[in-house]
């Protein structure tokens, strides 16, 4: 019987995995060829980026809307996400100075990676570049994605979002994620609303309720990959093996924040930006090169109460 069970598990964590590898699309060249040396003190952490946009291809209409710096403590007890303002001006490597969001459209995931590199002086190992329109096939497998919503807004069709616990599905999951328009401070909300999206989408997939139902799994998976670009390393066996060693996370041990910045300003050219806080910066490349990105984080929330 315990055979019968392990084959048995084997053959649905290799039906996972096919799954992904068949639906996903790979990057070549994804990853820097000349990443910055990592500390020795950073261990096994990892850090992943990720891009939300609504092609996976570069050029003019490849802009990021959504930037988040991932990063896997080498003890894997927590799960660390940065939100990056889309609007920060930064410098792009060949470029000169632009918005942040602007590096998938010069150069595709590979200048996106180099970009936030060089901006914290850390390698990136893995890029998952998701398309939109793979938030519509994964919060319908996964039956809808509960999410906290803090401030009531009406999206661009007209469907009204209240405050209070939402169950987002679809075409709604996609407007609640994407609007800034409905907002005083336009792209801050949005993003918090992200992170709210974001946390509600890993709390359901960590749940018994999705963990317990194998078809939920396998389905979520097959739904979400044929809108998943990922670098050529990030294969099933290496997102199967990166489950494994987060098995242990509730909830409660993933952490998001926000890059801190000096608030909005102009360009040269005449844009809308978002000036980066320089000091912040330097202060987070210390702890992703340091290994101590929860201290960073309990130290920031303590500043902030």
């Amino acid at each position: 019987m315990l055979l019968v069970a392990v084959l048995a598990a084997g053959g649905y964590l290799w039906n996972l995995a096919l799954a992904f590898n068949s639906g996903t699309r790979t990057i070549p060249h994804a990853l820097s060829a000349s990443p910055p040396d990592r500390s020795t003190a950073a261990g096994t952490s990892q850090n992943i980026l990720l891009i939300g946009s609504d092609t996976r291809e570069p050029g003019v209409d490849a802009r990021s809307d959504t930037m988040m710096l991932v990063h896997l403590p080498s003890d894997r007890t927590g799960v660390y996400i940065m939100s990056i303002m889309r609007d920060t001006w930064t410098e792009i490597p060949g470029y000169g100075e632009h918005k942040i969001n602007a590096a998938m459209a010069l150069g595709g995931a590979s200048l996106a990676v180099e970009t936030v590199q060089n901006l914290f002086d850390v390698p990136i190992d893995h890029v998952a570049v998701v398309d939109f329109d793979g938030f519509r096939g994964l919060t319908s497998a996964l039956g809808g994605v509960p999410v906290q919503n803090e401030v009531p807004f009406r999206g661009p069709g007209g469907e009204y979002f209240p405050a209070g616990t939402l169950r987002l599905e679809g075409e709604s999951a996609l407007s609640f994620v994407r609007e800034r328009y409905a907002f005083a401070d336009g792209d801050y909300q949005r993003v918090k609303n992200q992170q709210a999206f974001l946390s509600g989408l890993l709390k359901h997939v960590i749940s018994a309720e999705t963990l317990t139902n194998p078809f939920r799994i396998h389905q979520a998976v097959a739904e979400m990959s044929p809108y998943l670009s990922v670098d050529e390393a990030l294969d099933g066996v290496t997102v199967g093996r990166l489950a494994l060693e987060l098995r242990g996370i509730r909830s409660s041990d993933i952490r998001m924040f926000t890059l801190p910045n000096l608030g909005v300003g102009t360009s040269g050219d005449g844009q809308s930006i978002v000036i980066k806080d320089d000091a912040s910066i330097a202060e987070i490349s210390t702890a992703l090169k340091s290994d101590t990105v929860s201290q960073y984080v309990d130290n920031a929330n303590g500043e902030n109460q």
